[in-house]
């Protein structure tokens, strides 16, 4: 039940004392807002990682060949490796756990015209799977498919600035393009998680670019999903990939520089690891700091104590219960912790979201914030960092004894 009474004396209390009580609350305050800007200040750390990674799908594995850089079997190195058609086949069908997979065929600054527009734009061939690998999201029409592959199809799909280039606002849907002099079908648009610069894309068939453009069976590169394969299984598959590829293009297997395995489901794990290792750092440095203030409090109480030892044992005498004593004390204790940290909280909360508004957005610092979750915590933070402050101090008043106070001076 509400005690007015002793809520008046609470605020009696802090009233007379109101300096105290300032800096008391200050030192708490300054500890909640250090841990709320410190956890936010994270969050933006980690969403700048997660943007990093928005272009390409994070449970993916990319290869591309290199040079030799170790003699092998009689063979000097500097030996060029070069991937083909193959190399693609044999990784989908001999690797286990390959959801799915796409190689690349380039065309560099291919000229591209339609009517009296043209422009030079890069051409990926590729593989109907390229879509997933890339977070290609299809705007109208189609992407490209296996019967375009199979039936070497001139068909193309192209990213919305090419189309504004082209057709400034008219639809380019089934209208046909000149690549290099050669004509192609759009049948689709697509845009693009990433830059600006993937939407300035062109994708056709492999199998089409290779032949129509002299790429005979050679990729510049293939790269595959892993499904719901963690970091043990991906490393699996990347050195089942490099043995293959080993055995293949003759050369060592342990030679790094002749193919180069970017395993992005490993380096997506490292930075989650290193963002939750900061967190914990982060919260042991906000815990620490509200400890600190905590201890201020419970020094304060006590001072508190102190000066009313003997209206304490006025009470007791007059036939307070030691639990009365403990309850004035510790309400007191958490009162002051609980404001304190309140306004920390308002203030921490108001300086992330004024950062948000302010700083420029980067791909390494993005959306500083705290959750609701956090929100919930720091709050139970703060009522136990108040009931600890007055616990000290209300037992120490419990146990005055009334004849012992009165004699206090």
């Amino acid at each position: 039940m509400f005690d007015l009474d002793k809520w008046q004396e609470i605020l009696d209390t802090i009233r007379k004392n109101q300096l105290r009580t300032l800096l008391t609350g200050f030192s708490v305050a300054w500890g909640i807002f250090m841990l709320i800007v410190l956890l936010g200040s994270g969050e933006g750390l980690s969403n700048g990682i997660k943007y990093q990674f928005r272009d390409d799908a994070v449970n993916s594995i990319w290869v591309r060949p290199g040079q030799t850089s170790k003699p092998f079997k009689g063979l000097a190195p500097g030996r060029r490796v070069q991937f083909t058609n193959a190399d693609h086949n044999q990784a989908r069908d001999k690797v286990e756990g390959v959801e799915y997979i796409t190689s690349r065929f380039y065309l560099r600054g291919a000229l591209v015209s339609y009517g009296k527009e043209s422009a030079s734009f890069n051409i990926r061939c590729v593989h109907p799977d390229h879509r997933y690998l890339e977070n290609t999201i299809v705007k109208d029409g189609r992407f490209l498919n296996d019967f375009d592959l199979q039936q070497y199809r001139k068909v193309a799909s192209i990213g919305v600035l090419v189309e504004k280039a082209l057709f400034g606002g008219e639809s380019s849907l089934g209208k046909y393009i000149d690549i290099n002099g050669i004509p192609f079908k759009v049948v689709g648009t697509f845009e693009d998680v990433g830059s600006d610069g993937e939407m300035e894309q062109i994708y056709l068939p492999i199998s089409t670019g290779q032949r129509t453009y002299g790429g005979a069976n050679d990729i510049a590169q293939f790269m595959l999903t892993t499904g719901t394969a963690g970091v043990e299984e991906s490393q699996r598959m990347t050195d089942d990939i490099r043995r293959q590829l080993a055995a293949t293009h003759t050369f060592d297997e342990d030679d790094r520089r002749a193919v180069f395995v970017f395993n992005s489901i490993e380096r997506f794990q490292q930075f989650l690891s290193l963002m939750g290792g900061i967190r914990l750092f982060v919260w042991v440095i906000g815990i620490g700091t509200i400890l600190a203030g905590v201890v201020g409090v419970s020094n304060i109480m006590m001072i508190t104590v102190r000066e009313r030892t003997k209206e304490i044992g006025i009470r007791k005498a007059v036939g307070a219960t030691p639990w009365s004593i403990i309850s004035l004390i510790m309400h007191e204790s958490i009162f002051i912790t609980s404001v304190a940290g309140y306004v920390g909280l308002v203030l921490g909360v108001a300086t992330l979201e004024l950062a948000a508004g302010k700083l420029p957005e980067s791909s390494f610092f993005r959306q500083p914030n705290v959750n609701l979750q956090v929100a919930i915590y720091a709050t139970l933070l703060l009522i136990a960092a108040g009931t600890i402050a007055g616990l000290f101090p209300a037992r120490r008043a419990a146990r005055i004894r009334p004849i012992e106070a009165l004699r206090d001076e």
